[in-house]
């Protein structure tokens, strides 16, 4: 307990050591926390790097997703990732007034032909996609995505951001970390080193590069701003409601800060009357005087 008695020489040690023990509680604590979120240990390799923490608007409160850089981020994804990747819980649909018109989307969809039927006579047919289409695949099946990828199976990007730990910051900083091997560090033929993968050997090669896309909007296509983009459409293809969920707690907030501002004035006005209230008991002068019934 801090004291407040002026001109005591003890009271001022006292209140200078509490000081000191709570300021050392406080740094010990940080020091701690800040250790064992970013420890260095003989196994790191085997774990992968931490991502660092990058400015993302959707990561704060309040912040929403940028559509600009998905639309960009769809435009990566389909011409770099889809070539090995699958988007399978995404819809032509889903990025109808996301990213793209009704219009632009149909257009994209009709490029891609997809198996239909049976017709009239039993037989199954191709026709150009539509809007309830999902995202073509790559490769018909597991099995064919291994053997075009050397035995390694490309994960379903839908909900990637999701999946692994790290979230955005983890995806971009895979897409944008990698490196030649440390001496010592020897990676088998097939492999590429990445120290943000667990282990260090990642059998995706590095496919983003500086101008490897253009940007119809004139954006510059550098690869730190490519990988941006395609995780900006990897968070919203894993997360599409966050934009309205964002909405709806910010209504949410002001609805119930508005109702708990009304409740405190009614408890203090409608009921001041009753907290307030003293029930005193004042005897008869005569009280000891005053015959009693048995």
């Amino acid at each position: 307990r801090f004291t407040t008695q002026a001109g005591s020489a003890k009271a001022t040690t006292y209140n200078t050591l509490m000081g000191v023990s709570v300021a050392t509680a406080i740094g010990s604590g940080a020091s701690l926390y800040y250790l064992n979120k970013n420890s260095a240990h003989a196994n790191m390799e085997a774990e992968g790097l931490h991502p660092a923490d990058h400015p993302f608007p959707q990561k704060t409160l309040f912040g929403t997703f940028d559509h600009a850089s998905i639309r960009r981020g769809f435009h990566v994804f389909k011409e770099v990732c889809a070539a090995c990747h699958s988007l399978d819980l995404i819809y032509w649909r889903n990025l109808v007034d996301v990213a793209y018109t009704e219009e632009e989307v149909r257009e994209m969809a009709a490029e891609y032909e997809y198996q239909d039927g049976p017709n009239d006579i039993g037989e199954m047919f191709m026709r150009p996609g539509k809007l309830t289409d999902p995202i073509p695949r790559p490769y018909p099946n597991e099995e064919a995505a291994r053997a075009a990828n050397a035995g390694a199976l490309p994960p379903d990007l839908s909900l990637i951001t999701k999946a692994r730990h790290g979230g955005v910051d983890y995806i971009y900083a895979l897409l944008t970390g990698y490196c030649d091997p440390p001496a010592g560090v020897e990676i088998r033929e097939g492999l590429n080193y990445n120290p943000y993968f667990p282990g260090g050997a990642i059998a995706m090669a590095q496919n983003l590069f500086d101008g490897v896309v253009e940007f119809e909007d004139g954006t510059e296509n550098t690869a730190s701003q490519i990988a941006k983009d395609v995780v900006t459409f990897l968070n919203w293809s894993a997360e599409p409601e966050l934009d309205d969920r964002k909405k709806i707690g910010v209504k949410a907030l002001l609805l119930f800060s508005t109702l708990t501002a009304i409740s405190l004035w009614i408890k203090r006005n409608r009921w001041q009357t009753l907290k307030t209230r003293k029930v005193v008991f004042n005897p008869p002068k005569n009280w000891n005087d005053t015959p009693r019934k048995h």
